[in-house]
């Protein structure tokens, strides 16, 4: 008999449906069987593939307002973020689907001959999603991987499956060849440890925590396998008192916020130069009270429950003995809500050096720009971050002093599918998106032709 799990609607506490647990013969089947489609895939003249990825595309396009109703439904999302998730892979796919016919080698100048190199596919990667952004970060892997020519076999994380699931069977109606892009679903330790200790699985690419990602490229270089790693955050939104505090004060609850703080983006630290600390704290609060907490299905929220009753307590739990300065509000009974809090901190305060992952912010005072870029170096993490001020010479000195792989001025922007995406430190290991991200599914082939008679 088949293994399976609930899934729960995180906004009602109910049960959704049930989903095959897969185990390690199953995962091992999806493996073969994306072997053998790739192999065809790969011999596909690139405008072949080019043009199956726009498929693809296409058939999301006409489904995203279904894929947008799944997410609300299993993850939470307002609808509104949903249904730019579900657009954003389609736009993703249409990116990459250029990329075939951009996978150009070189012709390297040398004596006595011609010297070439080609850009050869991986096989099969094996690619691991988490919760939090089960559509978005899925097609960061699989287009591009996809366009050079892999299979794709793609775990879902547990909490989450949904959308992936649906996704899958869309590329089967798009016109994929069976077993080139494969949802699998299962626990980590049974499909994921697969992935890694897998011959045939060539490439691996995991979004999640830092703990389990260190675990992941450990098994990876046993295996002299190459992997992708985007890990956790802590990142830092640095306001300096030449900004414009008003803007910057009611941005900065979409920047951690946003997916009720469930983002490794999340600016969780508020760094703000002490004279101007205390008007910037009364600009936030009514930011952050009017803050709309509520039925993710409902056109005018703009933050759902968290993802579950345990990680609720988590998050709680970094409440403990912490000075909170202000909350907005959150609904009462069923459904995992937390209500949007900021906590006044210190450096060394825990909340303000670990992930919380959940509607919790920091706030914390600096004396001037070097304490600034010293306060948001201080964590083991570095992925993402923002910096307010309207000096060009400080944005410029400030943002090459974080130690941060993606950083906005001005800005709480992170990720566009067309700029590159990763992080530093304990953030991960790679990039992801941009122009090159197809490249790093390949390996380079050095081929010498000797011309000398």
């Amino acid at each position: 008999m088949t293994s399976t799990f609930t899934v729960i609607n995180p906004a009602t506490a109910q049960p959704i449906r049930e989903i095959a647990r897969a185990d390690e013969a199953q995962t091992d089947a999806a493996i073969a069987r994306a072997v053998s489609a790739q192999r065809s895939w790969a011999s596909q003249p690139p405008v072949a593939r080019a043009d199956a990825l726009r498929a693809f595309a296409r058939v999301v396009e006409a489904h995203v307002e279904e894929l947008a109703r799944l997410e609300v439904l299993n993850s939470g999302h307002p609808i509104g973020s949903a249904r730019w998730e579900a657009s954003h892979v389609a736009q993703v796919l249409n990116f990459y689907a250029g990329a075939p016919e951009r996978l150009s080698g070189q012709q390297i100048p040398v004596a006595g001959g011609l010297d070439v190199t080609f850009h050869e596919p991986y096989g099969v990667v094996g690619i691991i999603v988490p919760w939090n952004f089960p559509m978005t970060i899925a097609s960061w892997g699989f287009a591009p991987a996809l366009a050079a020519g892999n299979a794709v076999v793609l775990k879902p994380a547990e909490l989450t499956p949904l959308t992936a699931i649906r996704l899958g069977e869309l590329a089967l109606e798009a016109g994929l060849p069976d077993g080139l892009f494969t949802v699998i679903t299962g626990s980590g330790s049974v499909v994921g440890q697969r992935f890694v200790s897998h011959p045939d699985v060539r490439k691996v690419v995991f979004t999640g925590s830092t703990s389990v990602g260190t675990d992941v490229a450990a098994g990876c270089a046993r295996e002299l396998k190459p992997v992708t790693l985007e890990l956790g955050g802590k990142s830092a939104n640095i306001v300096f008192a030449d900004a414009d505090l008003e803007k910057a004060a009611a941005a900065a609850p979409g920047a951690v916020f946003d997916n009720a703080g469930q983002d490794c983006c999340a600016r969780s630290r508020i760094l703000v130069e002490r004279r101007v600390y205390d008007r910037f704290l009364e600009l936030l609060e009514p930011a952050v009270r009017a803050w709309r907490v509520g039925d993710p299905a409902d056109e005018g929220t703009e933050m759902g429950p968290l993802i579950s009753a345990s990680h609720r307590s988590t998050v709680a739990g970094f409440l403990d003995g912490a000075n909170v300065a202000f909350r907005g509000s959150a609904p009462d009974g069923d459904g995992f809500w937390f209500a949007p809090t900021v906590v006044l901190a210190e450096p060394d305060d825990r909340i303000a050096r670990e992930e919380v992952f959940g509607p919790v912010v920091a706030v914390l005072p600096f004396d001037d720009e070097a304490d600034a870029i010293r306060i948001a170096n201080d964590t083991v993490y570095g992925l993402a971050g923002s910096i307010w001020t309207e000096n060009l010479g400080r944005a410029v000195r400030v943002s090459r002093g974080v130690k941060s792989g993606v950083l906005s001025v001005n800005s709480h922007s992170s990720v566009r599918y067309w700029t590159p995406f990763g992080g530093m430190k304990a953030s991960g290991l790679g990039r992801e998106l941009g122009p090159d991200a197809a490249e790093h599914f390949t390996e380079t082939k050095n081929v010498f032709f000797a011309t000398d008679a």
